[in-house]
Formats: C-alpha cells, sequence, structure tokens
C-alpha cells in the first residue's frame, strides 16, 4: 500500500474558502461522473467513457482561473471536470453519454466531446492534437480584432505533444505571440506509451524554449498551485504578452477508456505507488487542516454531488434519442444540402 503525504501547506493566491470549497466540489464532481461513466458503460447503457481520475486538480484549478464569458476553451477528452468547471452542468455530461436528443450536438458526438457555444467551449477532438491549431486560430482572431481581456485556454495530454499539429500550432502562437495558454496535462500515459517511450526530453516544459516562449511546471496534483500558474498565465495572454506552455503533472489512475485494458502495459502495484497523488483525498485533507470545511461539510458535500449525479442520470436516460428526420441538423452553421 502507498503511504499518504502530507497535503502541502494552504497558500491562498487569493482564493476565498467559498472558491476553495467550490474547488473542492468540482473535484468531487468530477470523480463521481467518472465513475458513473464507467458504471454505465459495463451496464451496457452506453458504449464508451473516458477516465480522468487523477486530473481533477488540474481541472478544477484551470476552471477557477478561466473567465466565464470572455475566455474561450478548447479542451481535450479527459476534460470532464474543466467543462463542468466552466459552467456545463453535469446533466450535459450524461446527455452526452446517452447520445440524447436533447444535448447541445443532437446526440451526435462521441462521450465526452463536448462543445457550447454560449459557454466559449470549441468541439472536443478525437484526433490528438487536431484541436490545437483550431484553439490557436481562435486566440489570431482575437489578437487581429484587437481584442484585449480574453484569452484561449487549450488543454491536451502528453501524447499531443508528440504529434506534427501541436507542433504547428505551438509555432505559430510564438510567432504571432497570439493570447493563448496551452496546458499539457501530463498523466505519464498516452494511452499505452509511457512518457520515456514518445520523448527524450525529461520535462515538457523543455520544449517551449526551443519555439521562444515561456514554459511553467506545476504540481498539478494541486488545484491551488495549477489556479495560480494557470492565472498567471492566462492573464499575461489577455494583456498582449503572448502564448505561455504549462506542464501540470498528474498520474492517470483509470484505464484509458472503457475500452483499453490497462493490465497489458502496466501493474496494479505501479498505480498504487501513486496513489500518493490523488488530488481529491489530499484537497480534502487540506482543507480540513486549514479550517477551510468540517469533516460533517465533507459527507453533506459527498452526498449532495452522489445524489444529483444520481437524479440526473434517471432523468437523462428516460429522454429520447434525436429523432431520424434530424440527421442533418446541427451539421454545418447555415445553410445545408443532404448528402443524396
Amino acid at each position: 500500500m502507498s503511504k499518504a503525504i502530507p497535503a502541502p501547506a494552504l497558500e491562498r493566491h487569493g482564493l476565498s474558502d467559498e472558491k476553495l470549497r467550490w474547488m473542492l466540489r468540482n473535484m468531487q464532481m468530477q470523480r463521481t461522473l467518472d465513475n458513473r461513466g464507467f458504471q454505465l458503460n459495463r451496464q451496457g447503457k452506453i458504449p464508451f467513457a473516458t477516465g480522468s481520475e487523477g486530473h481533477e486538480g488540474i481541472h478544477a484549478g484551470a476552471a477557477a482561473a478561466f473567465e466565464r464569458g470572455k475566455d474561450i476553451l478548447v479542451p481535450y477528452y479527459r476534460d470532464i471536470g474543466l467543462c463542468v468547471g466552466v459552467g456545463m452542468e453535469p446533466r450535459d455530461a450524461l446527455l452526452s453519454m446517452f447520445a440524447r436528443g436533447a444535448d447541445v450536438s443532437g446526440g451526435r458526438q462521441f462521450p465526452n466531446h463536448y462543445s457550447h457555444h454560449r459557454l466559449g467551449i470549441l468541439s472536443v477532438s478525437s484526433i490528438i492534437a487536431a484541436h490545437c491549431p483550431h484553439a490557436v486560430g481562435a486566440a489570431y482572431a482575437m489578437k487581429l480584432r484587437n481584442e484585449t481581456g480574453r484569452a484561449v485556454l487549450c488543454s491536451f495530454g502528453d501524447g499531443a505533444t508528440s504529434e506534427g499539429e501541436w507542433h504547428e500550432a505551438i509555432n505559430f502562437a510564438a510567432v504571432q505571440k497570439v493570447p493563448i495558454v496551452f496546458l499539457c496535462e501530463n498523466n505519464e500515459w498516452a494511452i499505452s506509451t509511457p512518457r520515456t517511450h514518445q520523448m527524450a526530453v525529461e520535462d515538457i516544459i523543455s520544449k517551449a524554449a526551443g519555439y521562444g516562449l515561456p514554459g511553467v511546471k506545476v504540481d498539478g496534483s494541486d488545484p491551488i498551485a495549477t489556479y495560480a500558474v494557470v492565472a498567471e498565465a492566462l492573464d499575461r495572454a489577455r494583456s498582449g504578452g503572448g502564448p505561455t506552455l504549462v506542464e501540470a503533472t498528474c498520474y492517470r489512475f483509470l484505464a484509458h477508456t472503457t475500452d483499453d485494458d490497462d493490465r497489458t502495459y502496466r501493474t496494479r502495484d505501479e498505480i498504487e505507488r501513486h496513489r500518493h497523488l490523488d488530488p481529491v483525498p489530499r484537497f480534502e485533507r487540506l482543507l480540513l487542516e486549514a479550517g477551510v470545511v468540517t469533516t460533517d461539510d465533507l459527507a453533506a458535500m459527498k452526498k449532495d454531488v452522489l445524489a444529483e449525479v444520481n437524479r440526473v442520470t434517471d432523468e437523462t436516460e428516460a429522454l429520447p434519442y434525436p429523432h431520424a428526420h434530424e440527421i442533418y441538423t446541427k451539421v454545418y452553421e447555415g445553410a445545408y444540402e443532404p448528402w443524396l
């Protein structure tokens, strides 16, 4: 069994008790939705689910730094907590899992492939790193329009940094000094490929120097530290300072997806050795020790989150699938011609 390490000292970085409790609830919600996705898949009710257990600290911290109504989020498929953190409802996550007609995309996307125009969430891409040039394009549009006070937050896994689209996006963003923050969620695994088999460098941020932009590494299991780093990078981007590459380290505790058997490439002992990094119990312990929450508060929060997810699951499952006559809607903006 792994031994829990002490929670870091509480350095608020300007965060109130209310905001810290909000971050913790976001982390609890993310983990509960993650578990629900895997449960529904094993029950044969949904075809596919993607887990983010271990990423909760990154998502809560980055979401707290995001300016709703101004910034644009270009997430990747493991970002359920980040999308919920910037305003997406848990119901939207379940609508996506169940592919119901009331889903924002009309039930057309994979589970965990979110898009929400009102919230500024661009559509997730299944192709690794293909969303990075899209994110840079959105940031370039901000620059061309002489907009200030807003930026793009683009997230991806460590495997994306080995793709050509990622390098093209980084290079263009650096040359044009567009307002964007590249957030790498380094969980040590690119599906089944460990970091040591896909790159010769120790730190992903070392790649930043080759493109002439700053790189900052942070413990992604610490949501407050993540918030501080991402907030500073976003402020820099919003004020015309250009892009930043942030590497937030964590560990992926679940399989890549419900279609993946991670026992083929790592042992259960290895996963257990990393359990001390689990951001949820670490943050709970930190807030307990600082007096921000009590044990009763934690119990009530977990009960409330589970009750909400249970209710939304039942309500969403009862909804109808998309109608056949809607097959060509929500495909292109404006006029369209069916492929007949």
